[in-house]
């Protein structure tokens, strides 16, 4: 019997981890495909027991919105889909009136793409978010 409940806990194991392969090679196909037409500011906002959110804004040199999509969802079939009503916007000009019709979550990712595209651009460097292995074994730098 427990012989048994451990292929299963294998076999469950196994098929989340080719499924979570799966999306991040789309999530990093549509990154190359807008990467390939600008910059890109990406965005987030993961949920421990909710539906994280990314967002990806392909920039040209004025800084106006060539595309947008997002990923959102708590499960690895999640995909990459358009965001609608960004594009031809100017990124730093993005202003409340833009959010209508785009949920709590996304608002917030957008609100993170902004706040690093604004770090990254001035010249500085992200902050890493310790997430709970960091806590448990604390790296010796």
């Amino acid at each position: 019997m427990i012989l048994y409940l451990i292929l299963l806990i294998g076999a469950a194991w196994l098929i989340q981890s080719i499924l979570g392969f799966l999306q991040i090679r789309h999530f990093n196909r549509k990154y190359a495909e807008m990467r390939s037409l600008g910059r890109v500011a990406i965005g987030k906002k993961t949920g421990m027991f909710r539906a994280g959110t990314v967002v990806m804004f392909c920039i040209d040199k004025r800084n106006k919105i060539v595309k947008a999509a997002k990923m959102q969802g708590v499960t690895v079939f999640s995909r990459v889909r358009d965001l609608k009503g960004f594009e031809g916007k100017y990124l730093l000009k993005i202003s409340e009136a833009d959010f209508n019709g785009v949920d709590k979550l996304t608002r917030l990712a957008i609100a993170d793409a902004l706040r690093s595209y604004d770090i990254i651009s001035k010249g500085g460097e992200l902050r890493v978010k310790k997430g709970l292995i960091d806590y448990l074994i604390p790296s010796k730098k």
